[in-house]
């Protein structure tokens, strides 16, 4: 059996993701020809049946999604191989948190730490948990900021910061947790699913609203929609304001820190920003503590 390119399994996962040959071919700027011909050569390669005819699309097969998983993971490990070899100052570093850690825990440290080493390349992505520990897996992804992480996923927590869950409602409606409408984030979100066990605990089932994102999820409790289930970290300033009031629900406050989560094999410049944001001097009273 021969070997595939990278660029022919960078192919591949552009039609595994966009489910067409056409579309793939017009993002990467080639001939429907030419990502057949890499499809078909990576077929016959394999002896495998990679895609199949859906519609006017195509979709994967077993063998293709499983070939696609295993892709991915090939192509982020070039790409970490790549920056491992750096140097850690020079480096680069894709860093991936939830909504409420980019907003309100990472952003400082951040800063701190870019302007500490300006020379590395930085990127940072928000995405549900789920999605980050997947990329992470892949390792498109070289540190992942959010809640713990599944077992079993050989992702190791390098680092904790803590934090608490709390139930908040707008003091202006004054309203009562046990009956009042719950604002939930989207689905794939720790948070959420923190919730649902919550309510599932109370032995209650009050309305719910899905508003998706964080910060919808915010706006409307201070609109006194319902009350919700979220972060201390990201309500400082409104309870300060008085904007918001810390509910008494039983089970609450819950200890949920924030964790730093890498693959087994953390980068030089990866190693570099845990060693930063677990150093008080530089980053204050919310600095990590090594795990």
């Amino acid at each position: 059996m021969g070997a595939v390119s990278a660029a022919r399994m960078e192919t591949f996962l552009v039609v595994a993701r966009l489910s067409s040959i056409r579309r793939a071919a017009t993002q990467l700027h080639i001939t429907e020809a030419a990502v057949s011909a890499a499809v078909a050569h990576i077929e016959k390669q394999l002896g495998a049946k990679l895609i199949t005819k859906s519609g006017r699309g195509i979709a994967l097969t077993e063998a293709g999604r499983v070939y696609a998983d295993y892709c991915r993971s090939i192509l982020g490990l070039m790409k970490e191989a790549h920056a491992a070899v750096q140097q850690a100052e020079t480096g680069r570093l894709r860093i991936g948190v939830v909504a409420t850690a980019g907003e309100y825990v990472l952003l400082r440290p951040l800063a701190s730490f870019r302007n500490r080493y300006p020379d590395i390349e930085l990127s940072l992505s928000v995405h549900p948990r789920d999605v980050l520990f997947l990329e992470l897996q892949h390792h498109e992804t070289d540190l992942v900021i959010a809640g713990r992480p599944p077992r079993n996923t050989g992702l190791v927590i390098r680092a904790r910061r803590p934090s608490q869950l709390v139930v908040v409602g707008a003091v202006e409606h004054r309203p009562d947790p046990l009956r009042t409408t719950w604002l939930l984030r989207g689905r794939g979100s720790g948070t959420r699913d923190a919730t649902l066990s919550l309510l599932d605990h109370l032995d209650i089932t009050p309305p719910t609203l899905t508003l998706g994102s964080h910060g919808a999820v915010l706006a409307a409790v201070r609109e006194g929609l319902g009350v919700t289930l979220i972060h201390s970290d990201a309500i400082s300033h409104d309870l300060e304001s008085g904007v918001l009031q810390l509910l008494p629900v039983t089970g609450t406050p819950m200890d949920r820190p924030w964790h730093a989560i890498t693959t087994r094999t953390p980068t030089p410049s990866t190693r570099l920003f845990l060693t930063h944001i677990c150093d008080p001097a530089e980053v204050g009273p919310d600095a990590f503590h090594p795990a």
